[in-house]
């Protein structure tokens, strides 16, 4: 329940956020460009709260938070003053109209950017690229556990997102890829990793289990360490030195899994039962979870343990795998630019592929999916809200763009028509690309949705 909650709630945190945002873009440039705004809407449907500016503009928060919406003062919609064709959107050039319509996306992309700035201001925690346990493919390429991939087809990659992200393209095209690697001496070394023989039905989303790489990870033993005063473990009779070997009768193979079993079969309101090891025996232990918040955005559960220290091996191997992505303003600025152009052009190539049929709409996701999301990042930590929030924010952006009546790109595809014939294109067509737009919309939607649906029973 409480998994439920946080999700919906995030949900509505990050469209209100990205929404106001965009719809703010066109209000912004409309109001510059001297249009008069009638309604400036955050949601659709019936107003919870409403009230009208200084500047006549009535501001308003309606019910089904899925969007938004500028209204302005037009010819098209409804009778006007002739003292206010002047105001009137219709009345503009079509260069004004165009950077009103624009000004949504661009300011989606401008709200990316900076959430990416401040995300490498404060420090946005990674793991680079090293192997863990590899298997069909990249074994038979030569990649070995413990090598780091520096590059794919000379393209510097620090981190896994930017390696999935690489080979994810490469995997759906077939093509072969390049791949530098480092091994722990710094010796370096390359090889061609065939992605020709992945199968036609593979899932783009487990593009590494079907390449056969596995991320490394530091496995430390599930031994308690420290038990915290006062703390739910304290209270149920833990004590450092117990392994905890199952939690709600689900193995305990190492110490990430405790992290993830918890809230999975915990609540701040029922018992857990946790089985650990304690002078050679079995002892199972009831303890009921406890919300806590700090350094993150949203409640998590915690039993108030910490592990035991790990050995120096371990500790060198962590340091190499490891690190805090951050920077200065300057250098932080650089690093968001070159951020968002990675995901925009993997975003553009994903949209391309999924048209022509290379790409699976599996990889299309939903508002269930995105709740979980915004749940999980909110739960990570503020860097990884803020690298959420922008990724969602660049997906708007690019969406809205889209040649499809309905959406800011369609009505762009209007103007520019308007711009080589140069007369505007007929009320009937538009009127009839409304339709065929929201046809288009509502069948993304449906596609988006049926994926989310499969995600949560399968």
């Amino acid at each position: 329940m409480f998994e439920f909650l946080g999700s919906v709630w995030w949900l509505l945190v990050a469209l209100g956020l990205l929404i106001t945002f965009h719809e703010f873009g066109h209000f912004w440039v409309a109001r510059r460009m001297g249009v008069r705004v009638l309604k400036f809407s955050i949601g659709f449907g019936k107003a919870l709260w409403s009230r009208t500016g200084r500047d006549g503009t009535e501001y308003t928060i309606a019910a089904i938070p899925l969007g938004g919406y500028v209204k302005m003062l037009d010819e098209r919609e409804g009778d006007v003053d002739p003292s206010e064709l002047d105001q009137a959107f219709n009345q503009k050039s079509v260069w004004a109209r165009i950077a009103i319509v624009i000004a949504g996306p661009v300011f989606n992309l401008i709200f990316t950017l900076l959430a990416f700035w401040i995300m490498f201001l404060v420090g946005m925690p990674e793991s680079r690229p090293i192997v863990g346990e590899v298997t069909g493919i990249a074994a038979s390429a030569g990649i070995e556990t413990g090598d780091r991939i520096v590059s794919l087809d000379d393209e510097s990659v620090e981190t896994w997102s930017h390696t999935v992200l690489g080979l994810v393209t490469h995997a759906i095209d077939r093509d072969n890829v390049t791949i530098k690697l480092e091994r722990t001496n710094g010796q370096t070394r390359q090889v061609q990793m065939e992605l020709s023989q992945l199968p036609s039905d593979f899932e783009e989303e487990k593009t590494l289990q079907a390449i056969g790489l596995t991320p490394w990870r530091a496995k430390l033993p599930a031994i308690v360490g420290e038990v915290s005063p006062d703390s739910p473990a304290y209270r149920a009779g833990f004590k450092a030195g117990d392994r905890i070997v199952s939690i709600a009768g689900e193995a305990v193979p190492d110490w990430a899994w405790i992290g993830m079993l918890v809230p999975k079969h915990g609540s701040a309101e029922a018992p857990l039962t946790v089985s650990v090891e304690r002078a050679g025996g079995l002892l199972d232990v009831t303890v009921t979870p406890e919300k806590s918040s700090t350094g993150t955005l949203s409640s998590r559960l915690i039993l108030g343990i910490t592990n035991q220290p790990a050995d120096e091996e371990l500790k060198t191997l962590a340091g190499r795998a490891y690190f805090l992505h951050q920077y200065g303003l300057v250098d932080g600025f650089s690093a968001a630019t070159s951020e968002m152009w990675r995901l925009t052009r993997a975003t553009l190539g994903l949209i391309g592929r999924m048209v022509t049929g290379t790409a699976s709409v599996k990889n299309l996701s939903g508002p269930i999916s995105i709740a979980q999301f915004a749940n999980s990042s909110a739960n990570a930590g503020v860097s990884n809200f803020l690298f959420f929030l922008g990724a969602i924010s660049l997906s708007l952006g690019i969406l809205n763009l889209l040649p499809i009546p309905i959406l800011d790109g369609g009505h762009l595809l209007y103007y520019l028509i308007e711009l080589v014939k140069g007369s505007p294109v007929s009320e009937q067509i538009q009127a009839k690309g409304q339709y065929i737009g929201m046809i288009a919309l509502f069948g993304l939607m449906g596609i988006a949705f049926f994926n989310d649906i499969l995600r949560l029973v399968g």
